[in-house]
């Protein structure tokens, strides 16, 4: 039982800052979901079977122009729809109603009132009390629902807080139910995911197993499979399936690119060699990507060259390991939304996914695409991987050369590489590593002045970074104890040469990002 043998609940995204949220509420009631594209035709809808369709919220107005919208024939198709603010604007807008801009548009936590009369109650609403404070966000206002529907909770301001036509199986709520702000929210998305569509809580990380090793194996076969392992979470997971699925046709490779942080290579080493027993080849190649990032200092550059080296060097290898076919990757969703998909502009191109060369030998095995960042911690436990490997800070493919703003060179990576040792070292001192979702140093190439021992220095800042995230799909910053950062940057100044200055990033993403490039 697992992803391919459960119908999905698919999320269409009309642009909300939230439409990865309800994927994962989805999931987290363990009911598969994915995220698709609003301009997704009805046929390719049906084609996937879906369970259940949600429309998420979305940033514009339904009525200004070029405002996304649904294939009609969707609310045709008999498959259960959840409109979510903007999505239940436009269920009402295309199916007759009324969405008018009243000036009295609701943000914040705001009080809601079930319909006290007038038909059974919705079977959203069963584990709700009649008023309940919910989440809103909008500036139109549903004034009049579509034939056959009727309102079924309403606020202060606003006649149409929800609406259903239960023949059809179609409901909107203006609110938004997936925010913890909003009470019983997600009593509410399981009212529609059990009670509407019917689906069962099927979707587990033992499902979620069970389907990968079948689908490996059936991509496989008796070839010979590689895997490119780095010592992360991400990568450790898909070794520990693939090697679940094919035993000794696996081979990991662990690639020194040069960029990894103080004392990897010999804990990836200990790990997986020793501890797992898992074949392992230990390809040092740090001159050859040093080589290969000299004098560049635009970041999608570096991505592409960095993924493009790796892929030679994984093909090199498993030519003298008997030409293996297949490569695994510890690709996640979140990597390939923010590669950039048909739903999702590219913010940056993760070198396992849009970095790869394009004239490459290898076919990809990639057994956790489709999951969160914490569904794969989840998939480690269950697998029986050690605490250290399952909770260890996400730490980017590109290494250190994405966390030095500039050109990378060996002195610049030294200097990194102490820096980011003591963020590491302080963090888990003060008991904070596990609440934190990374913690790191991040080296500008810029020159800074200072003073030590009353002499002038010219020397390199060191930004500290720290944020806090359940999938890294949004993230905010961190607020470390003043006296962690003072540890942190008297050691910082005192201990690494060439750092006189260290600033604290108190950026949330958005607008940025958790890495500086």
């Amino acid at each position: 039982m697992g992803t391919s043998s459960l119908r999905p609940v698919l999320v269409v995204d009309f642009g909300a800052q939230y439409a990865q949220l309800i994927a994962r509420r989805v999931r987290e009631a363990h009911v598969y979901s994915e995220i698709v594209p609003h301009d997704v035709t009805a046929a390719e809808l049906a084609a996937r079977h879906p369970a259940g369709i949600i429309l998420s919220g979305g940033p514009r107005s339904v009525h200004v122009d070029g405002a996304p919208s649904l294939d009609p024939a969707v609310y045709a198709s008999g498959v259960p729809v959840l409109g979510i603010c903007y999505g239940a604007q436009l269920i009402a807008l295309q199916l007759g109603g009324m969405v008018t801009r009243t000036g009295q548009g609701e943000y914040g936590r705001t009080a809601l009132a079930l319909a006290s009369a007038g038909g059974p109650q919705s079977p959203l609403f069963t584990k709700v009390p009649p008023r309940f404070d919910t989440w809103m966000s909008h500036s139109d206002s549903i004034t009049a629902v579509p034939p056959g529907f009727r309102a079924t909770a309403s606020t202060e301001e606003v006649p149409v807080a929800a609406l259903e036509d239960p023949d059809r199986r179609i409901y909107g709520v203006q609110f938004h139910p997936e925010v913890a702000h909003t009470y019983g929210g997600q009593d509410i998305l399981k009212g529609f995911l059990y009670d509407v569509c019917e689906c069962r809580p099927l979707w587990t990380m033992t499902s979620v197993i069970e389907a990968s090793v079948s689908a490996i194996q059936l991509q496989v076969g008796q070839e010979r499979v590689i895997c490119g392992l780095s010592g992360g979470v991400d990568s450790a997971v898909a070794a520990a399936l693939v090697h679940k699925a094919v035993g000794d046709q696996l081979t990991c490779v662990f690639v020194d690119t040069g960029l990894l942080r103080a004392g990897e290579a010999d804990q990836v080493e200990e790990t997986f060699r020793q501890q797992f027993n898992i074949d392992l080849v230990h390809v040092k190649a740090a001159d050859r990507f040093l080589d290969a990032l000299e004098d560049e200092v635009d970041p999608e550059r570096k991505r592409k060259l960095i993924g493009e080296t790796f892929i030679r060097v994984f093909e090199e290898t498993a030519s003298d390991l008997g030409d293996a076919r297949f490569l695994v990757q510890g690709t996640l969703y979140p990597d390939i939304i923010e590669s950039g998909t048909r739903d999702a502009a590219r913010i940056k191109s993760h070198h396992n996914v849009g970095g790869l060369p394009e004239d490459m030998d290898f076919e990809l095995v990639e057994p956790l695409r489709n999951l969160f960042k914490d569904e794969v911690r989840a998939v480690g436990e269950e697998l029986g991987l050690p605490e250290e490997i399952v909770w260890r800070q996400p730490f980017p493919g590109p290494g250190l050369a994405v966390r030095i703003i500039g050109e990378v060179t060996p002195e610049r990576l030294e200097v990194l590489r102490a820096a980011d040792a003591i963020v590491t070292e302080e963090i888990r001192r003060a008991g904070l590593y596990r609440e934190l979702w990374q913690s790191f140093a991040v080296l500008p190439v810029v020159r800074t002045v200072g003073v030590m021992g009353d002499e002038r220095t010219y020397a390199y800042p060191i930004v500290v970074r720290a944020v806090t995230s359940d999938d890294a799909m949004t993230a905010d910053w961190a607020r470390l104890p003043h006296d962690v950062l003072e540890r942190l940057s008297s050691r910082m100044i005192n201990e690494v040469p060439g750092v006189n200055r260290v600033a604290f990033d108190i950026t949330s993403k958005p607008p940025g990002t958790i890495e500086w490039e």
